[in-house]
C-alpha cells in the first residue's frame, strides 16, 4: 500500500531508480544486461507451447533482430503484433535461446517516423498491487500541475534551508519526478542530486523531531526516585567475584544518577559482545529492588530469558531477593502462580519474553523495565511494557540492552529518544577469538579440528543458518548435520538443539552443554544470543555467506568467554558473491564490534543492522543514513530550531514522511 489519500500524497510517492527512454538504441548495438528504448518492425508472431504457453514476436531494424517473449498475453496482443506492424518498446535486454530478447517489454505501435520520445528520464516508483507503473505516473504528473495549488507548502523555515544551498521544495519535487533529458543520471541513481538532497533532508529531520518529540513526552511523567535506602546495589556488586571495569562502572554511574531522579530514565546501554552489560542491568535492579520496588528484565526469546532468570537467581538468591521467570510456554499453572505472586509483590525481579506485556500481567510497583536486545523489539512494545508500572501514577525507568553496537551517526539518528551509554571495553582475560574463513571442501579439516579440541578438554558449537527462511528445513538441516558429525565422530558426545524443541528440552540440553557433559553442540541460530558456556572454545558457522555481519559476529561471540585460546571457522560455498566476500573479509580482520556495525552499515544499510521494526529508518522513502551521513550534525541544529520556535509546524511534516504511525501514538 502507499498510504496516498490527497494529492500531496502522491507527489511524495518518489522514484526508487530511473530510465533513460530519450533515444532509441540500434538493435545491433545491445548489450545484455542493459535496458534500452527499440524501434523495429515485426517479422513474425507465434504462439509456441515450450513447457509453458508463451508468445514470441520477432522484431528487427536492419542492424539486428530482437525476440519479445510473452508469458500472459490475449488474441487481441496478437493481432496488434501483425507481421509488417511497427513498435517502439522498452524493457532490460537477456541472452535467450534465439539469442537477444526482451520478456514482457513494455511497447506501443509507431504510425509515424517523427513519433515523439520521452522528454524527460523516466521515473520507476515503488511497486504496489493493483497499479501499474504507467497509471502511477499518469497521475503523478496530472498532481505535478496541480502542484502550486496542491496545497504542497514548504514547512522548513527559510533560516534553515538557505544556508545548506538546496532548492525549494516544490523545485525538488518537479525534478525528482521529471528530470530534464540532460540531468545526470548517475548521480540521480546515486541520490546525490540536490533536489534528492532537499527531500532527504526534510525526512531525515522529521524522524529526529518524531523522536524527539517521543523522548520528551516521557521524561514529562513522574516517576520513582530509587535511593536504595537498603544499600542492596552496593551489596550485590561486593558479592560478584570481580570487580566491575571501568566502562561498566562508567554505564553505571550515569544509569544511577537517572534512576535517582523523579522522571522516568530512557537510557540505551550499548557495547560489544561478552562486555557485561547484564551486570550492568543487575546491578539497576538491585537499587530498584533496594528501595522497596519491582523490576522486570524482557528478552527476546525465551531460551535467553531462561538462562537471564537463571544468572539472576544465582546472583540475588544469597541477598534474599526473588527472581521469577514468566513464559508463554510455562505451563498454566505454574503461569498462574507465578502472575499471582508478581501482582502481590512477592517476587521482586520478574525475567520473561514479550509475555511481560500481555493482558493479565499485573506488577504492584513496577519502578524499572530492562529491555534485553533492543533491535528485536519496536518502541511500541517497549511502551506498552512500561505502561504496566503506571497503576501507582508513576511511571518505571526503562533501561535498554543491545549487544549490536551502533556508529554513533546512526546512534544519533535511530536513538534520538534514548540517553546512550556505551561499555566500550571488555572484562580483563579475555582472548580475541582468532576467526578463520574456509571453502566447505575442507570440511574434513575442519572436523579434525574439533577432534583434537574435544580431547584437550574443550566444547564446541557447530551452527547451521537459516535455509530459504524456512525453520522447518533449518532444523531437519541441523537433525541432519547432527546425524553426520555424531557419526564421524563416535566418541564424543554430540547434541543438537534447535528452534522446533520444546523449550524444556532445550533448557536441559542446554543446561548439559554448559555442565561440560556434552561436547558439541549442533544448533540452528537459536543460539545466537545470550548462552554464556566459558569453557566452548571452537565455533563453526556452515554457510556463513548467507549470514550478515552483525549475526556472524553475535554467534562468534558465544565463543572466546573464558581464558583460554578460542577460534572460529566460517564455512563457505563457492562461488562467492562480491558482498558476500566483503562480508566474511571484514569479520575475519575484527574482532571489535562497533568497526564491524560500521562495516556491516555500509555493506546492508541501516534496515538490516537495526532490524525492520526499530524506529521506521528501515523505510525511509529518500533518504540514507549512509550516502546522507554529512547531513545529520545539521539535522540535529534544524531540530532544535524546529522544536524550540516552530512546533506548529511538526505536525504537518509527520504527517507527510510518516503518516499515522503507532509507534509515534504518544506523541501529542
Amino acid at each position: 500500500m502507499l498510504g496516498v489519500t490527497t494529492v500531496q500524497d502522491l507527489l511524495f510517492v518518489l522514484p526508487t531508480r530511473y530510465e533513460d527512454r530519450t533515444r532509441v538504441q540500434p538493435i545491433g548495438s545491445l548489450l545484455a544486461g542493459h535496458r534500452a528504448v527499440v524501434e523495429g518492425e515485426v517479422q513474425l508472431t507465434e504462439v509456441v507451447f515450450r513447457r509453458r504457453r508463451q508468445m514470441l514476436c520477432r522484431i528487427a531494424d536492419g542492424s539486428g533482430f530482437l525476440t519479445l517473449r510473452f508469458f500472459y498475453f490475449s488474441a487481441a496482443q496478437q493481432e496488434g503484433l501483425a507481421r509488417g506492424t511497427r513498435i517502439r518498446c522498452f524493457g532490460e535486454v537477456r541472452r535467450g535461446p534465439l539469442g537477444l530478447e526482451m520478456v514482457h517489454p513494455e511497447y506501443r505501435r509507431i504510425f509515424d517516423d517523427r513519433a515523439p520520445l520521452e522528454d524527460s528520464l523516466t521515473p520507476v516508483y515503488p511497486a504496489t498491487e493493483g497499479v501499474s507503473q504507467g497509471r502511477l505516473r499518469m497521475l503523478i504528473n496530472l498532481a505535478l500541475r496541480e502542484l502550486d495549488t496542491a496545497g504542497v507548502r514548504d514547512w522548513l523555515p527559510t533560516s534553515i534551508i538557505a544556508p545548506l544551498g538546496l532548492p525549494p521544495l516544490r523545485d525538488a519535487l518537479r525534478y525528482v519526478h521529471k528530470p530534464p533529458v540532460d540531468a545526470a543520471l548517475d548521480e540521480l541513481e546515486a541520490g546525490k542530486h540536490p533536489a534528492q538532497r532537499r527531500l532527504a533532508f526534510e525526512e531525515l529531520l522529521t524522524h529526529q523531531t518524531v523522536m524527539r518529540r517521543l523522548r520528551e513526552s516521557t521524561r514529562t511523567d513522574p516517576a520513582w526516585s530509587l535511593d536504595d535506602r537498603d544499600g542492596l546495589e552496593s551489596r550485590f556488586i561486593a558479592a560478584l567475584p570481580y570487580s566491575l571495569t571501568n566502562a561498566q562502572q562508567r554505564a553505571l554511574d550515569e544509569v544511577d544518577a537517572d534512576l535517582a531522579r523523579e522522571r522516568p530514565m530512557v537510557r540505551l546501554v550499548q557495547g560489544d559482545v561478552g562486555c557485561g552489560k547484564t551486570v550492568v542491568a543487575a546491578a539497576a535492579a538491585a537499587r530498584a529492588v533496594g528501595s522497596g520496588r519491582q523490576a522486570a528484565l524482557m528478552a527476546p526469546t525465551e531460551l535467553l530469558a531462561e538462562q537471564h532468570q537463571r544468572n539472576l537467581d544465582a546472583w540475588f538468591r544469597p541477598l534474599g531477593v526473588t527472581v521469577a521467570l514468566v513464559s508463554g510456554s510455562q505451563p498454566a499453572r505454574t503461569r498462574r502462580s507465578a502472575l499471582e505472586a508478581v501482582a502481590a509483590g512477592e517476587v521482586q525481579i520478574v525475567v520473561g519474553t514479550h509475555a511481560l506485556f500481555q493482558e493479565g500481567m499485573q506488577f504492584r510497583d513496577l519502578a524499572l523495565v530492562i529491555v534485553d536486545e533492543q533491535h528485536r523489539f519496536g518502541v511500541q512494545q517497549r511502551l506498552r511494557l512500561a505502561e504496566k508500572g503506571q497503576a501507582s501514577g508513576r511511571h518505571p525507568h526503562q533501561l535498554i540492552m543491545t549487544a549490536t553496537p551502533i556508529p554513533r551517526t546512526l546512534a544519533m539518528t535511530a536513538y534520538a529518544d534514548l540517553d546512550v551509554s556505551v561499555i566500550d571495553a571488555l572484562p580483563p582475560g579475555r582472548t580475541p577469538v582468532k576467526t578463520v574463513v574456509a571453502a566447505e571442501t575442507r570440511r574434513d579439516e575442519v572436523v579434525a579440528r574439533i577432534d583434537a579440541a574435544c580431547r584437550e578438554g574443550s566444547q564446541a558449537y557447530w551452527v547451521c543458518p537459516l535455509i530459504e527462511e524456512s525453520e522447518e528445513l533449518q532444523c531437519q538441516a541441523a537433525e541432519e548435520t547432527a546425524a553426520v558429525l555424531a557419526e564421524a565422530l563416535p566418541h564424543l558426545v554430540v547434541r543438537l538443539v534447535h528452534g522446533r524443541q520444546k523449550p524444556r528440552e532445550k533448557e536441559a540440553t542446554m543446561m548439559a552443554f554448559k555442565a561440560g557433559k556434552i561436547d558439541l553442540l549442533v544448533a540452528t541460530t537459536v543460539i545466537e544470543v545470550g548462552v554464556d558456556v566459558p569453557n566452548a572454545t571452537l565455533m563453526v558457522i556452515e554457510n556463513a555467506e548467507r549470514m550478515g555481519l552483525a549475526q556472524l559476529h553475535q554467534l562468534r561471540g558465544r565463543v572466546g568467554r573464558g581464558s583460554r585460546e578460542s577460534g572460529c571457522v566460517l564455512l563457505y560455498r563457492a562461488p562467492l558473491g562480491p558482498l558476500a566476500r566483503a562480508r566474511l573479509n571484514a569479520i575475519r580482520e575484527s574482532n571489535d564490534g562497533f568497526e564491524i556495525a560500521r562495516r556491516d552499515l555500509e555493506l546492508r544499510g541501516p534496515g538490516e543492522l537495526l532490524g525492520t521494526r526499530q524506529t521506521g529508518l528501515a523505510r525511509m522513502r529518500v533518504a540514507d543514513l549512509i550516502r546522507d551521513a554529512d547531513l545529520l550534525p545539521r539535522v540535529q541544529e534544524a531540530a532544535e530550531i524546529l522544536l524550540a520556535s516552530h512546533r506548529d509546524r511538526i505536525a504537518p511534516l509527520t504527517q507527510r514522511w510518516i503518516g499515522t504511525d503507532e509507534r509515534y501514538g504518544r506523541i501529542g
